[in-house]
């Protein structure tokens, strides 16, 4: 009998230590600090033509560029994060791209120093490599009560105002920790996995979100290209544009997000 309560209480005290161990992963699981998330950015096209050409008087030329280009180009990038920073780069290739030109901010690298609160991005300007530091964007959010899921978390919903006009949606989640986003947005209470600039035909929304051990250290900012701030940058490719019209506006925007 002594034998047999003795093979019980082991066995009791077994089957306690799986659900400890069972509620600790799940607790650890649900609220990431470090991790590579995969963000997919859409761009329309179309759209974006009709804005770099409103008001030419060729519309024969651009309804034939509109038939020789998809409606919309995907790009994908990576995010690592780790508790106090994180790295936007280029991610895998989409085989549908190659007969594509590359657009704005498609090679975009860019760091972020969360207890500094600043930013390092490796901007490709044409053929010219610029390398911008400065502090972090400061984002006046309204968080709503409208609720989202992408992959597989659920996310809340933020408006903003970005560059005076450019208006923005974004849809973060407190399970990650790491307060960071896509290109160089962030300020929300949680990872933002979702973003929208509907008047600038622009989302980038995660396709997965993958629990890497990503090494603080392993983050590091790029460090090729012209050093400049974000104003310097702004001044210089606007004096290259200057004579673009409607179509070097649109470049710039995508440029200085």
């Amino acid at each position: 009998m002594k034998q047999y309560f003795m093979k019980s209480l082991i066995a009791l005290i077994g089957v306690c230590l799986v659900l400890v161990t069972g509620t600790a992963s799940a607790q650890q699981a649900s609220f990431l600090e470090h991790g590579r998330i995969e963000f997919e950015k859409k761009r329309n096209m179309h759209a974006m033509l009709d804005e770099m050409f409103k008001g030419s008087e060729n519309s024969s030329w651009l309804e034939l560029s509109k038939k020789e280009m998809p409606k919309f180009t995907t790009t994908y990038f990576d995010l690592y994060f780790a508790p106090q920073s994180t790295l936007y780069k280029p991610g895998r290739e989409n085989p549908d791209n190659i007969r594509m030109r590359e657009s704005p901010a498609d090679a975009n690298v860019i760091y972020t120093s969360l207890p500094t609160q600043e930013t390092v991005a490796q901007k490709k300007v044409f053929e010219q490599l610029f390398l911008v530091k400065d502090s972090l964007r400061q984002i006046k959010w309204k968080i709503t009560d409208e609720t989202r899921k992408i992959a597989g978390f659920d996310c809340r919903r933020a408006n903003a105002i970005i560059m005076d006009s450019i208006y923005v949606v974004a849809y973060y989640t407190d399970a990650i920790i790491t307060p960071g986003g896509p290109e160089s947005f962030t300020g929300l209470p949680g990872m933002i996995l979702g973003l929208a600039m509907p008047h600038e035909h622009v989302t980038w929304f995660a396709t997965k979100v993958l629990i890497d051990d990503i090494k603080e250290e392993t983050l590091k900012p790029a460090t090729k290209g012209k050093k400049v701030n974000s104003a310097e940058l702004k001044e210089i490719v606007s004096k290259s544009l200057k004579d673009w019209g409607n179509y070097g506006k649109v470049y710039i925007k995508d440029i200085m997000l």
